[in-house]
């Protein structure tokens, strides 16, 4: 007998956001197993990061829910969020940019454990702190950027910090909203590298929002495909990336709703 599969790490029902008349979000059924990695495609506008939104905590739905682990938290802050395990990185940078590298790093770590967020008291010199924010550092490749500060760091490099401190903040579920966005050719595999270790990790949960299609077929386990807010297609990589409602989707056709 085949063993029966885990229960979601995250799940959303029904799940609907409208500005107005527009329904951004409709009706949104999805389950979010540990161990996978799932991609979020669809064209501009399909509401994707919206619906990263709604999970995360940035907006409220109209109707709906978000369960983590079973738990109703579509009533919870996106801070009350991240602490049930929901961890998130935007499409724009979303770093300290007055601090360096590395006291970025040190303030997630020493959030996750507990340990207060005062900048100036002892936590700062724990050597237990500093050293696992270095290691996080040398798997992004940003060890020799770690007395620079954020805000001064290029594009790619805030690009990578911003990833680096999604790791470690060690969420159950990673959120990854174009991750490689702006990023040259040759910075993309540090991002992917990393990505690809979590998705190892068989009891991690990966969300990706993506337009590369390259970066999809690496990474993804399966894809989901919203189109004007709605959930059209749900199912392997090959078999999704080849459907007429994904070729029409991409190439601005009109898709009728399955």
């Amino acid at each position: 007998m085949a063993p029966a599969p885990s229960p979601p790490a995250l799940e959303t029902r029904d799940l609907t956001i409208r500005f107005g008349g527009h329904v951004a979000v409709d009706a949104v059924n999805c389950a979010f197993h540990p161990g996978t990695l799932t991609a979020i495609v669809g064209p501009n506008g399909a509401g994707k990061t919206t619906y990263f939104n709604l999970i995360s905590g940035q907006l409220r739905p109209t109707d709906g829910q978000v369960l983590v682990r079973g738990e109703d938290v579509t009533g919870l802050t996106a801070a009350a969020r991240t602490r049930r395990g929901l961890g998130r990185a935007f499409q724009l940078t979303n770093l300290f940019p007055g601090l360096t590298v590395r006291e970025n790093i040190r303030l997630v770590v020493q959030s996750r454990r507990g340990a207060g967020m005062d900048l100036l008291s002892r936590a700062a010199r724990r050597t237990d702190l500093v050293d696992e924010a270095d290691a996080v550092l040398a798997r992004m490749s940003l060890a020799g950027r770690r007395d620079d500060l954020a805000g001064a760091l290029p594009h790619g490099d805030q690009r990578k910090l911003e990833v680096a401190m999604l790791a470690a903040l060690e969420p159950d579920v990673f959120m990854f909203d174009e991750p490689t966005a702006g990023m040259s050719v040759d910075e993309v595999p540090t991002i992917l590298d990393l990505i690809r270790r979590i998705k190892e990790t068989t009891d991690k949960t990966v969300l990706l929002v993506e337009h590369k299609m390259d970066v999809v077929r690496q990474l993804a386990d399966r894809i989901i495909v919203l189109h004007n807010g709605a959930l059209v297609a749900d199912g392997e990589p090959a078999e999704v990336i080849a459907s007429p409602i994904v070729q029409e989707a991409y190439l601005g056709g009109a898709i009728e709703h399955a």
